[in-house]
């Protein structure tokens, strides 16, 4: 296996904390409210993978995603006096649209704590879901801080709290998933490859599939900026994220759950880093985490090449696949998590993209304050298939030289070398920023 592979520092439950029989409670339970997904094969990721390749379309759900069914399955459990208190949750958008879904079919209100960064479009949509029986509050700029807002509301009104990713109703609720995947197929995938924010889904899936085939290969996939499995499974337990990146808002959680822990660490999950080129063996249980411009590359190409259009969550194991190798023939399924994004987005989404792919870079040139400077730069800088796709004066107050932001496209990635050495030659002083710099955030 070419990896650096790293195990828990703990020993963990080898049994999961999830049970098979509240899987199967929770398929019955679900049968006349969620759809049963397509699990379409796709020639593109097929042969780019050398495997059989089948996207799960959760994004197809009735609230486009598959948080749906543990959000279902836990308030349908919920006594008469429960929901009578009203319920409560929070989510990053794809659980609270769940929790507004069962809040109206079952006629109790709910309040739902989303952080402010949450997409307008899901923000609608919960509404548009919930109607009257839901009221929708932003507070905070994570998943947890909203969480935290939700919580202390518990405390204060006694109402029911309804976790997006920590309980078992919620969980076996998600694990339905992995029903489908085998009836659809005929057989347990040999490798799975699934998306991890609280890994509530995670917990699900992999205790049914790994029930029916110790040899199944489940591979869960977070966002480079919010690994927090990852980090749990290093550290020997759950611990909090300094930071995180809330981009791929429906898997930016600073703390993974309990229970999608305790999957993992008692399944002895590797964690996965270091270059591509990482072979899926039978009955691995891993986490590898996945640069969010390689996410938004994989949601463009979604797009382009399939007409799907996925939020980055929904993108995550898609994401992962260039960075995984397969037996010849292994069939392969990947969950399309979530379908809910605003176009609004597309911007960020292209230019993180482009970055990733080595095509976008920013520049900081000192112009000398004369005729022909920009055209000097043009005709002996550029290359013939670069572009300029950002010119912007940060500073104007020298007589003699003006220092201005300059973001250039190139036509191939590997052009940057030549540019890099037109630029040296230059009479020009331009200072390359770096991505992730102070510098690079704060101008970009």
């Amino acid at each position: 296996m070419t990896t650096d592979a790293t195990h828990p520092k703990s020993a963990a439950p080898a049994v999961s904390p999830v049970a098979i029989a509240d899987i199967l409670a929770a398929r019955d339970r679900l049968a006349d409210v969620v759809i049963t997904t397509p699990l379409r094969y796709s020639d593109r990721l097929s042969a780019l993978s050398g495997a059989n390749v089948y996207l799960k379309r959760e994004d197809l759900q009735v609230v486009r995603s598959y948080k749906i069914r543990g959000a279902y399955n836990l308030m349908a459990q919920l006594s008469a006096e429960e929901k009578a208190a009203g319920v409560v949750a929070a989510s990053a958008g794809n659980h609270a649209q769940g929790v507004a879904f069962a809040c109206r079919a079952m006629g109790v209100y709910g309040r739902i704590y989303v952080p402010t960064t949450t997409p307008r479009q899901k923000r609608d949509r919960i509404r548009a879901h919930g109607g009257e029986y839901v009221e929708l509050i932003a507070t905070g700029s994570t998943y947890d801080a909203a969480a935290a807002a939700a919580q202390a509301d518990v405390a204060r009104t006694g109402a029911t709290w309804v976790h997006a990713f920590d309980d078992l109703r919620t969980t076996a609720g998600q694990g339905t998933i992995a029903i489908e995947i085998i009836e659809q197929l005929g057989d347990v995938p040999d490798v799975t490859v699934l998306p991890v924010g609280g890994a509530g889904c995670f917990a699900g899936v992999h205790t049914y599939l790994r029930a029916q085939s110790p040899s199944a290969a489940i591979v869960g996939v977070e966002p480079a900026g919010a690994p927090s499995l990852a980090r749990a499974l290093v550290a020997g337990g759950p611990v909090d994220l300094a930071t995180i990146d809330p981009f791929v808002d429906g898997a930016a959680v600073k703390r993974i759950g309990r229970l999608g822990y305790e999957v993992a660490a008692g399944a002895g999950a590797q964690v996965w880093s270091g270059p591509p080129s990482t072979r899926v063996d039978p009955g691995v249980t891993a986490v590898m985490e996945v640069d969010e411009g390689a996410v938004c590359t994989a949601m463009l190409d979604l797009y382009q090449n399939e007409g799907v259009i996925a939020e980055p969550a929904g993108a995550l194991s898609i994401a992962a696949l260039g960075r995984l190798t397969f037996a010849p023939g292994a069939t392969v399924v990947c969950l399309l998590s979530g379908g809910n994004n605003d176009v609004s987005r597309y911007n960020e989404v292209i230019e993180r993209s482009l970055v990733h792919k080595g095509l976008k870079h920013y520049f900081l040139v000192d112009f000398p304050q004369e005729p022909g400077a920009l055209r000097r730069f043009l005709d002996e800088v550029l290359g013939p298939d670069d572009d300029v796709t950002l010119f912007e004066y940060v500073k104007r107050n020298n007589r003699e030289t003006g220092e201005a932001l300059v973001g250039i496209e190139l036509g191939r990635a590997e052009d940057l070398g030549a540019l890099l050495d037109r630029m040296d030659r230059s009479r020009l002083h331009c200072e390359r920023l770096e991505p992730g710099s102070p510098a690079y955030r704060y101008l970009t």
